[in-house]
């Protein structure tokens, strides 16, 4: 049904979180849908990371911006469920009174190595007499620069309709150097969210 909404990402910590390390390298959604406010009951929340402990913090994580609507697969997702098929599925979860699920998905990490210069001190008038220029020039040089690796974390996010039975949105994140697992949610979601404000996927309150 058209007329169910989901508030999945209206998310209040949002605005507040530095996100100037992740942007958006590509979305999508669906035109006939917007989320509204006051329209959703029960979000399932699911990250794919290989490592356990990663998965089970950015589920919880993302279940804490769903003020209480959102649920983490670690604990709806038993062993039974992995023997059902999709329609199967879709019928407990509705059941279960679910409107919509996200989904968080590692899809490639990449190294780099990024070269930082040494100090450069550069003054207007530092070309005024021999000893400055040589004691600001021997700081420049005799300062090595070195190599930092850089990683950047490439990022999956879909937002599936339970109730419509299908995709809404779907967005590709790029994040560098995240302090964690728990910085790298954060920046995610901050990012989606603004991104769904200004397509107008999100309706403005």
């Amino acid at each position: 049904m058209k007329n169910i909404l989901l508030k999945i990402l209206l998310l209040l910590p949002f605005l507040l979180i530095s996100c100037s390390s992740t942007t958006i390298i590509n979305s999508w959604r669906d035109p006939n849908t917007q989320i509204h406010s006051n329209q959703w009951n029960k979000v399932l929340v699911v990250a794919l990371l290989k490592n356990e402990t990663n998965r089970r913090k950015a589920e919880d994580e993302m279940v804490d911006y769903l003020h209480g609507k959102g649920v983490t697969s670690y604990t709806y997702l038993d062993g039974t469920s992995a023997n059902m098929d999709d329609v199967e599925l879709r019928k407990r979860m509705k059941t279960d009174g679910f409107n919509a699920a996200i989904t968080m998905r590692l899809i490639d990490v990449d190294k780099e190595n990024v070269y930082v210069p040494g100090q450069n001190y550069m003054y207007p008038n530092y070309y005024a007499n021999f000893g400055r220029y040589y004691h600001r020039n021997w700081i420049y040089y005799s300062t090595p620069g070195y190599y930092v690796v850089t990683k950047k974390f490439v990022i999956e996010t879909l937002l599936y309709s339970i109730d419509e039975d299908k995709l809404i949105w779907s967005g590709i994140t790029e994040t560098y150097n995240p302090e964690g697992v728990s910085k790298l949610t954060d920046e995610i979601a901050c990012t989606i969210h603004k991104k769904m404000i200004a397509e107008g996927f999100i309706e403005k309150e």
